[in-house]
Order: structure tokens, then C-alpha cells, then sequence
């Protein structure tokens, strides 16, 4: 396995650690592959998913949760929960759920390790990616908390890449479910500023290098079944494309 810098349809291959990306220490091994002839996986490994709910306002009315809340809704999603870009969303048991939601998002991955961030709180991302917070909502209504809701394998689909030098508080985001729009909104449109979560969260605990923070989902969420297609497209950024199975 190898991180890569993506060049139209060919992909330096480097021997850096993310740590070292991060920090700008690229290390070019040589070798140029094409795009279509390795597997792509989730862009980064994370230490934690850090998920952010209910920042826009008419998803959580429609998930009955609060808007506009002064502080975010926060839950954690496990590393075994990742998949990449055209990975499959294995549908759990129907005795365990029967309703899978998507919700498509736009996920910072950190760059360098943060505690008690007050100012310039952007300066801590590395880029942007695209995130898909695959729920269970019966169970998220159902239980106290939501870690068995949102805590499934394949239930957190991330990538297909990391972009740098974009600002993610202006960025539209568009899901489809085979191919009719389902989400579409703009991270302007959050209750809660993107600057304000990244502190917010440091306040609680330590930011690493190749942390995923996912800063929530606009409204029309809506179930997907076996054989659906879901992608979430970002400006800027790309699409992430998975089949439901």
C-alpha cells in the first residue's frame, strides 16, 4: 500500500508516511502507475472518525434531532466501519435493521496534531474529502446513543481523494440515489461553522495527523436497498460512488 499524488489518469507513487505528507516531506519513489490499474482505498488511515451532527438544520428535524443547536451532536465511527470510493455498503441482517439511510458530507482529514485550538482552526486540515455517514435510523431512534446506528462495517464510505488548498465552507454537495438527486445542499449552509467544530472538538480530544472530522449532512436522507447505487459529489473535490448490496 502506498499514498499517492493524482495526476489525471496516473498516480505518483510515494514512500511517505501521511504524517510526512502532511508535512510536506514528499518522497517520490520513482515509480508512475496508471489509475486504472491499482485499487484505490480510503485515502487515509485515520487514528478516529470524528462525526458532526445535526449541523444543518433541516437534516435534523427531519431525523428528529434539534437545529441549531450551540454545540454539536458528536458520535465516533470505528476504522473497520471505512470503505473507499466504488466500495460495496453491505446491507446489515433485516432482523438487525430495515432502514439504511445515506448521508453524503464532506470530511476534513487533519494535518498536524492540535489540542485547545483556539484561532486559525483551518490552518489544522490537510484537504478535503468526501464522506458517506451510512445509518441505520431505526436504530439511531430506537437506542440512547448512536454507535450501533452508525458503528456497522462498510458504513462510513470515504474518498476518492484528498484535496488540497480548497475552502471547505463553500462547497456544494450533491447525492444521488440511482441517479436521482436525494441531498443537495452547501456547507454555508451549516448552523455551525466548520472553524467552530474543528476547536470545539480539540477542547475535547487531541487532533492527529490523518484524522477524519465529517461535518454533517443536508436534509433527504432517505433508505437504500440492495442493487441501489449511491454517489456524493463535492465540488472541487470529486464523486464517491458505492453499491448497495
Amino acid at each position: 500500500m502506498y499514498y499517492g499524488i493524482v495526476e489525471d489518469d496516473e498516480i505518483l507513487q510515494l514512500s511517505s508516511t501521511f504524517t510526512e505528507i502532511a508535512n510536506n516531506e514528499l518522497k517520490y519513489d520513482g515509480v508512475t502507475v496508471k489509475y486504472s490499474d491499482v485499487k484505490i482505498l480510503e485515502p487515509v488511515a485515520p487514528s478516529k472518525v470524528v462525526n458532526f451532527g445535526w449541523t444543518y438544520a433541516e437534516h435534523a428535524k427531519e431525523t428528529g434531532g434539534k437545529a441549531n443547536l450551540k454545540e454539536p451532536f458528536l458520535f465516533l465511527k470505528p476504522a473497520s466501519s471505512l470503505i473507499p470510493n466504488q466500495g460495496e455498503i453491505i446491507l446489515p441482517s433485516s432482523d438487525l435493521t430495515s432502514q439504511v439511510e445515506m448521508e453524503g458530507e464532506v470530511a476534513l482529514v487533519i494535518g498536524k496534531r492540535g489540542k485547545n485550538i483556539k484561532e486559525e482552526a483551518l490552518d489544522y486540515v490537510f484537504g478535503c474529502t468526501i464522506f458517506n455517514d451510512v445509518t441505520a435510523r431505526d436504530l439511531t431512534k430506537a437506542d440512547p446513543q448512536f454507535t450501533r446506528g452508525k458503528g456497522f462495517d462498510t458504513f462510513g464510505p470515504l474518498g476518492p481523494c484528498i484535496v488540497k488548498g480548497i475552502d471547505p465552507t463553500n462547497l456544494r454537495i450533491v447525492t444521488t440515489l440511482n441517479g436521482k438527486v436525494v441531498q443537495e445542499g452547501n456547507t454555508n449552509q451549516m448552523s455551525l461553522s466548520i472553524p467552530f467544530l474543528i476547536s470545539w472538538i480539540s477542547q475535547v480530544m487531541t487532533l492527529e495527523p490523518g484524522d477524519v472530522l465529517a461535518t454533517g449532512s443536508p436534509s433527504g436522507s432517505c433508505p437504500m436497498r440492495s442493487g441501489d447505487f449511491v454517489s456524493v459529489e463535492v465540488e472541487n473535490i470529486g464523486r464517491l460512488c458505492n453499491y448497495v448490496k
